[in-house]
């Protein structure tokens, strides 16, 4: 996917622009210039295409002010990543000299570059947008990130940009698999076992990984990419150039990935992070295995392995289908089983059940437990078939389509992965009409 990239100075309206392209909060808008330090990662459609978007803190040059440095060596590190660069300005200031300088920065980088007028508001403050064009950049898109106006014409011309999609026959057919995780966790010394040499940097400093790596590997006759990945951490601690494009290239590589293995260090256990990072994952259909690695520094009992997964588990909640595995990249036990649960994965990715054996099950179900009413309305579900795609997808057809509990939802879901699987696979539910007469829902 294309990443584009939105920089500019202090307070001109960036993260106000990025929530508005991707339909989303994730930045937070302040009027106190710098608010924004830590990289924001989204994703825009436009017209029938895709792009990954990245926001940044505001650029200050030659500043030596700590977070100051530490925003302008991430705008470096987002041009340098991109494909596509927005700079952002504000009509109503004008063109100013950290404007210039950051004009100055996009024309040594030779990227494709796109002037957004911000806060251009009506048709007054669209004309004074005129004045970026003394910033020698090409074309500028008068908009409003608050309402909207001229975004659609800006995007028109942005998805112009974008470098032309891969011919069906360059697509790598090859399963990808992603190591990701927290630094220091091991997930370069678990790709080196894997590989059987070493393709990664492996030290005890947390971060040493910067690049996601890519390595073909074979396993029992599977083909297959390994993906190594440099380490996550909570963007409260993103301060740094490091960092930054670790976590910028993780995130393309869980984009990337068709499975993605959460390695977790089994003296820390799980925490919210990882938990965040699976849902992610499971957001973007991944397939989805987590393996606990550094077992050997565990005091082991009788069930000490049943009790910790068995606690990770309860933490993950909807996530309980994810197998977990506990291994030791230093002593090599038992890590060749990422490869071997990986491929079992990808077979369950992409399983397909007989429409007899899907009805029986909701025969099953649905005896054991109706659907609650809807608006004192009997919810009736007529049959069940899986959709033809990549990824698993049940349809429902019923009376009520929206009338359909979350609840029963997921208790439908527990029945479908109690008879067929789909070990750490995310399965979608939809819900079709079987008659016209269904009742919408009530903001329909």
């Amino acid at each position: 996917m294309p990443l584009v990239a939105i920089v500019g100075r202090p307070n001109v309206g960036k993260s106000t622009l990025f929530n508005r392209l991707t339909e989303a909060r994730q930045a937070i808008v302040h009027d106190e210039p710098g608010v924004t330090r830590d990289r924001i990662y989204g994703h825009v459609e436009w017209n029938g295409r895709s792009f990954a978007l990245v926001d940044t803190g505001g650029f200050v040059p030659r500043s030596a002010e700590r977070f100051e440095r530490a925003i302008r060596e991430q705008v470096h590190i987002a041009i340098d990543e991109a494909d596509i660069v927005l700079m952002v300005a504000d009509v109503l200031s004008g063109v100013t000299d950290l404007d210039l300088e950051m004009a100055r920065t996009l024309r040594r980088s030779q990227k494709p570059v796109l002037v957004v007028g911000n806060k251009a508001d009506n048709i007054e403050r669209r004309y004074m947008a005129a004045a970026l064009y003394s910033l020698g950049l090409g074309e500028v898109f008068p908009v409003s990130s608050t309402n909207g106006m001229g975004t659609g014409d800006f995007l028109d011309a942005l998805v112009a940009l974008l470098p032309k999609e891969k011919e069906p026959e360059d697509v790598d057919t090859r399963g990808r698999i992603a190591l990701i995780g927290r630094p220091n966790a091991g997930k370069s010394l678990i790709a080196n076992v894997l590989l059987g040499q070493d393709r990664s940097i492996v030290t005890e400093v947390s971060g040493t990984t910067r690049d996601a790596v890519d390595s073909p590997i074979s396993y029992e006759g599977h083909d297959l990419i390994l993906v190594d990945t440099a380490g996550l951490r909570k963007r409260a601690r993103v301060a740094g150039n490091i960092e930054f494009y670790s976590v910028l290239r993780t995130e393309r590589a869980i984009e990337r990935c068709d499975i993605a293995v959460l390695v977790l260090d089994a003296v820390h256990g799980l925490e919210a992070q990882d938990i965040r990072v699976l849902k992610e994952a499971e957001e973007q259909n991944k397939g989805l295995l987590i393996a606990v690695n550094k077992w050997d520094l565990i005091q082991k009992e009788t069930n000490t392995a049943r009790d910790y997964e068995r606690d990770i588990k309860g933490r993950l909640q909807t996530l309980d289908h994810v197998p977990v595995i506990f291994i030791s990249a230093l002593t090599r036990q038992r890590v060749h089983r990422v490869l071997a649960h990986a491929v079992a994965i990808l077979a369950e990715r992409t399983k397909r059940i007989p429409t007899s054996a899907l009805n029986e099950m909701l025969q099953q179900a649905v005896g054991r437990h109706h659907p609650p009413a809807f608006r004192s309305r009997h919810v009736q579900i007529k049959y069940v078939t899986q959709l033809s795609t990549e990824t698993p997808v049940f349809a429902f057809f019923c009376n009520h389509p929206y009338g359909v509990s979350t609840n029963y939802t997921r208790y439908l879901e527990r029945r479908l992965r109690e008879s067929f699987g789909f070990a750490g696979v995310p399965i979608s539910i939809v819900y079709r009409a079987k008659s016209k007469r269904s009742v919408p829902p009530h903001n329909a």
